[in-house]
C-alpha cells in the first residue's frame, strides 16, 4: 500500500509538474498522453521490470517452491546443523549456513527470516545468546540471501536486462562479495560465542553430514543442473524450467522427496503466490520509470546529485548510499533497485564508475535498508520471533553487517572484487586484506579477540578494519599489516593471561 502511494505521487507529478520547483519543473502532460506512455510503451507498466518478473523471476521462484516442497529446506537446515551445530555458538552458525543455503533459492530477506528463524532463533536463545542478538544474527544471515546468487531477489535478472550483460556474468561478479559477507557474519557470531563462553550443541543430538547427504543429498542435483546449464549457455528461463523437471525426476528417487500430484499442484500454487509480490512491485515501479522517462525526472535528479556532490565521486557515493537506504525504507528491494538504477546509477557512471559496479552499489544499499534502523524489516521480523526489542535488534544487526556497508565502495574503487580485470595476485591481495578487515570490524563490534577488548582497542580495530577496505594501496596494505600485528599481540596477551591464571591456581 505504501509503495502504491509512492507510485501515485509520481503519477501526480506527470500532471502537475509545472508547479514543481525550478530544477524539477516540466510543462505537464494530459491524461491521454500519460496513459499512452504508461500503458502502450515499453517504458511504463509493461517495461523491462515486469517482463523479467513474468519470465525469469517467476520460473526461479517456482523452482524454489518445487525444491522446498521436495525437502530442500529440510536438507539445508539439517546439513547446516550437521556441519556447524557442534562448534561454539553452534545454533548461530547454523543460522548463517542455513540462511545462506536457503538464500540460493529464496530472494526475500523477510521470508528467509520467517522460514529459518522459526527454527534457529529458539536454538540460539537456548544456548545462551541474548534475544536481540539471536534476532540480529538471523536478520543478517537472511538478508544476505538477496546478495547470494543465483536468484539475488530478482535483481540479477533485471540487472542483466538493463546492462545487456549475461546473467551468469552478474552472478559470478556477485559471488565473492556474497561469500565475504557471510564470512563476516560467521566471524561475528564466533567471536560473540567466545565472549559469552558458549558451547555448541551436543554431537549426539545432531545429524551426521554423511547421513543427511545419504538421505537428501540427491536434492542438490537440481541446483548443480541449473549451474551447469547456465555454464553451457542455456538461457536462465530454460535453465529454471529444466531445473524444475530435474527436481521432480530426482525427487522420485526417495519416498521422502517424491512429489505426487497434490505436492506438484501445491508447489505451483506456492510458486505463483510467491511471485505475486515481486510482480506487483515491478508493475508499480513501471509508473516510476515511466514518469522518469516522460518528464526527464531521472536525468534531472542525476544531474542534481552530481551538482550536490561537486563532481567528487566519493561524496557522490555517500549521497547515493543515503538515498538508497532512505528509499529502501518504503520500497521493496527489487523496486528500490530499479528506481535507484534509473536515477542514481547513471550519475555514478558519469563520474567514472563501471556500469556493473554502479548497479551493484545501489543494489547492495537497497538491500541493506532491511537491516538499517529505523525501518529494518528483516530485523523487525527476527525481533518478533525472538521476543526482543526491534530497534536494539536492528542496531545489533547493523553492527554485525558493517562489512556490507563497505563492500559496495570497493566495487567502485577496486572492481577486481567483481572479477573485472582481476589477476590472481591482485585478487589474492584483495581477499586477504578483506578477511583481515572483517576480523578487525568483527572484533570491534563484538569486543573480543582471544580476550575481552577495551574501548581504545576496539576503536583501533575499527579504524584498521575500515582501512583494510580503503581503495588507496598504501592505506590498505598498512591497515592489513596493522591488523595482522594486532591479532598477533592479542593472541600473545591472551596466552600470557591464561598462563598466569594457571600459575595462580
Amino acid at each position: 500500500m505504501q509503495f502504491a502511494a509512492h507510485a501515485g505521487h509520481f503519477l501526480l507529478y506527470c500532471f502537475f509538474g509545472r508547479y514543481a520547483p525550478a530544477m524539477f519543473m516540466h510543462r505537464g502532460y494530459s491524461l491521454a498522453r500519460v496513459i499512452q506512455h504508461m500503458y502502450l510503451t515499453s517504458e511504463g507498466i509493461f517495461g523491462v521490470a515486469l517482463g523479467v518478473s513474468a519470465t525469469f523471476v517467476f520460473m526461479f521462484v517456482l523452482f524454489g517452491a518445487f525444491l522446498a516442497k521436495s525437502g530442500g529446506a529440510r536438507l539445508f537446515n539439517e546439513l547446516a546443523l550437521a556441519l556447524a551445530g557442534h562448534s561454539p555458538g553452534g545454533p548461530a552458525k547454523v543460522a548463517v549456513v542455513a540462511s545462506g543455503l536457503l538464500g540460493t533459492i529464496n530472494g526475500s530477506s523477510v521470508a528467509n527470516v520467517a522460514t529459518t528463524g522459526a527454527f534457529t532463533i529458539p536454538l540460539m536463545k537456548r544456548v545462551g545468546y541474548p534475544p536481540e542478538y539471536a534476532g540480529a544474527v538471523e536478520a543478517c544471515a537472511s538478508t544476505g540471501g538477496q546478495l547470494m546468487p543465483p536468484i539475488m531477489g530478482a535483481g540479477a535478472f533485471i540487472m542483466s536486462e538493463l546492462l545487456g550483460v549475461p546473467y551468469l556474468s552478474i552472478a559470478a561478479a556477485a559471488a565473492l562479495p556474497a561469500a565475504l559477507y557471510y564470512g563476516a557474519i560467521f566471524i561475528n557470531v564466533h567471536l560473540r560465542a567466545r565472549a559469552l563462553g558458549l558451547v555448541g550443541l551436543d554431537r549426539a543430538s545432531l545429524p551426521r553430514p554423511q547421513d543427511v547427504l545419504r538421505r537428501d543429498g540427491h536434492l542438490l542435483v537440481p541446483l548443480g543442473a541449473i549451474i551447469a546449464m547456465l555454464l553451457m549457455k542455456f538461457t536462465p528461463l530454460a535453465s529454471a524450467f529444466w531445473g524444475i523437471v530435474t527436481v521432480v525426476l530426482v525427487g522420485a528417487l526417495r519416498s521422502s522427496s517424491r512429489l505426487g500430484w497434490r505436492e506438484i499442484v501445491a508447489a505451483l500454487d506456492e510458486g505463483a503466490r510467491g511471485s505475486l509480490g515481486v510482480a506487483m512491485a515491478c508493475a508499480l515501479v513501471g509508473f516510476v520509470v515511466g514518469t522518469s522517462s516522460l518528464t526527464s525526472l531521472g536525468l534531472n535528479l542525476s544531474n542534481n546529485i552530481i551538482y550536490l556532490s561537486g563532481g567528487n565521486l566519493f561524496f557522490m557515493l555517500v549521497l547515493s548510499m543515503i538515498a538508497c537506504l532512505v528509499l529502501g525504507m518504503g520500497l521493496p528491494t527489487t523496486a528500490n533497485y530499479i528506481v535507484c538504477s534509473t536515477i542514481i546509477a547513471p550519475a555514478l557512471v558519469k563520474l567514472g564508475a563501471l556500469p556493473l559496479a554502479a548497479h551493484l552499489f545501489v543494489f547492495y544499499f537497497g538491500i541493506m535498508a532491511d537491516l538499517t534502523p529505523p525501518v529494518c524489516l528483516a530485523a523487525f521480523t527476527g525481533a518478533g520471533i525472538a521476543g526482543a526489542d526491534p530497534t536494539r535488534t536492528g542496531i545489533q544487526a547493523t553492527t554485525m553487517a558493517l562489512v556490507a556497508y563497505l563492500l559496495p565502495y570497493t566495487f567502485v574503487y577496486t572492481p577486481a572484487i567483481l572479477l573485472q580485470g582481476a589477476t590472481v595476485v591482485s585478487l589474492g591481495i584483495l581477499v586477504g586484506a578483506s578477511v583481515l578487515g572483517m576480523l578487525g570490524l568483527a572484533s570491534a563490534g563484538q569486543g573480543w579477540m582471544f580476550r575481552p577488548l577495551g574501548g581504545v582497542e576496539r576503536l583501533g580495530a575499527l579504524a584498521l578494519g575500515v582501512g583494510a577496505f580503503w581503495p588507496h594501496p598504501v592505506v590498505k596494505v598498512g591497515s592489513s599489516l596493522g591488523l595482522a600485528g594486532f591479532l598477533f599481540l592479542e593472541r600473545l596477551a591472551a596466552r600470557r593471561a591464561a598462563e598466569r591464571s594457571v600459575q595462580g591456581a
